[in-house]
């Protein structure tokens, strides 16, 4: 009976405690994890306690590419079909994120009101979630050289993700065209696995890590497996549309979402929406889905348009060469005047030698007009290598962008940001914008 009685008053304080902290800490203008840390540290067990009774479970979300705009996709997917959804809004990845966006949720007795959380989650920190909240389901989306001052190889973040499937109760949803994450259902024992996939036409605009590195016309490995189905196969893109097939038919629908990448990992959105929702024609309303995937915005700073002076502003996060190429694949320079901001902060990752295994030529004929962030010169100097025309360099993110928009008044803009100068531009936009504030 003490004991209990000592857990029962954890469970009374440290909610109020939370709560209390969360409102600090938003009325000083920041700390948006801070409170998931204090109650973390005094009532381990919140988390556990408080998402173990949804009646659908927990979704974990996971990979090196596309976490935010995939959660938010399998969120309105899932609402689409009347569901209340539970997830980290902040945008803030790790365990301390998740609950302090629990905080904002729960009542003051603890009890969430949802049917299901879905949670994007950092490779690393999923593993420590995972130990504590097994998932019902999860979603790997792929395994790319991201900060490997962090995981140090790539095939650490493919164990990281391996173990995310193996403590996950339910299904477990793949990425049927990166062979390190497809390889993951072979360490599998009794979770359900479904994967999705891409049309064989779309494999080159979609490189995996391996593609990426291999030299320039180099054949196919002839000892691949044959491919697994899939349940969802992107068939094709459109300027603002999209092709998937599933349940034996191909459906079209339009995009809001701009960027290659968003479009397959809408295909990755439909998988574990349906098979949350039960995994068959009849246990969703399909029209509603595609409906509700058609309305879906990007991402805070993952292709996201404002408007400065009468004109689109386009935020594109880029964090590894993959993203990088895809990015300026999906968002062509041509009229658009262009900015650079690249910082290594933790959260950036600190090697930005990646840098060189892009490709910068589609810049080439209009140029860069603005580079900024802690390693700006690094930037221009690999943008000269490429023969890429170069207007300013300041390592100083507001005055540069404050000249970006100065000088390119009257021309769309667009702009390339890694994590940490994305939000440092994001607060100096909404000085002179509408940008959506995420709490």
């Amino acid at each position: 009976m003490p004991l209990l009685g000592y857990i029962q008053s954890m469970v009374f304080f440290s909610v109020p405690l939370g709560k209390l902290v969360r409102r600090v800490s938003r009325l000083r203008g920041g700390g948006s994890a801070l409170p998931g840390l204090v109650v973390e540290k005094i009532d381990p067990g919140f988390m556990r306690r408080t998402l173990t009774t949804l009646p659908h479970g927990v979704a974990v979300v996971s990979g090196t590419n596309g976490k935010t705009t995939t959660t938010k996709m399998v969120v309105e997917l899932l609402e689409s079909q009347g569901l209340k959804v539970f997830t980290n809004r902040t945008g803030s990845n790790f365990t301390r994120g998740v609950a302090a966006a629990l905080l904002g949720e729960v009542d003051w007795r603890g009890r969430l009101d949802a049917d299901v959380a879905v949670l994007e989650l950092d490779e690393a920190h999923a593993v420590h979630f995972v130990n504590s909240v097994p998932p019902r389901y999860c979603l790997l989306l792929n395994v790319l050289r991201d900060q490997l001052d962090r995981f140090g190889e790539i095939d650490k973040t493919a164990q990281l993700l391996q173990h995310i499937a193996a403590k996950t109760t339910g299904t477990v949803v793949l990425n049927r065209e990166d062979p390190r994450v497809a390889r993951i259902a072979e360490t599998l024992t009794g979770q359900e696995v479904k994967y999705f996939g891409l049309d064989d036409s779309l494999l080159s605009t979609f490189p995996n890590d391996d593609d990426m590195r291999a030299a320039p016309g180099s054949p196919a490995p002839a000892d691949l497996p044959e491919k697994p189905a899939a349940d969802v196969v992107l068939r094709a893109v459109g300027a603002d549309s999209a092709e998937f097939e599933y349940d034996g038919a191909r459906v079209t629908t339009a995009m809001k979402l701009r960027g290659v990448y968003n479009i397959f990992n809408a295909a990755a959105a439909l998988t574990l929406a349906r098979s949350i929702c039960g995994g068959g024609a009849a246990d969703a309303d399909h029209e509603t889905l595609l409906q509700a995937l058609s309305q879906v915005a990007p991402a805070f700073g993952r292709g996201e348009s404002l408007t400065v002076d009468g004109q689109p502003l386009d935020l594109v996060l880029v964090k590894n060469p993959s993203g990088f190429r895809l990015g300026l694949k999906s968002f062509p320079a041509g009229g658009y005047a262009t900015m650079i901001a690249i910082n290594d902060n933790y959260a950036d990752g600190r090697d930005m030698s990646w840098l060189w295994d892009v490709e910068f030529d589609s810049l080439r004929e209009g140029g860069v007009d603005q580079l900024t962030g802690s390693r700006a010169y690094d930037m221009a100097l690999r943008l000269q290598y490429d023969d890429v025309r170069i207007g300013a360099v300041d390592t100083e993110i507001a005055p540069a962008l404050a000249a970006f928009i100065r000088e390119a008044q009257g021309k769309p803009k667009r702009i390339f940001c890694t994590y940490t100068a994305m939000l440092a531009i994001r607060r100096e936009l909404s000085k002179i914008t509408r940008v959506e504030v995420v709490s």
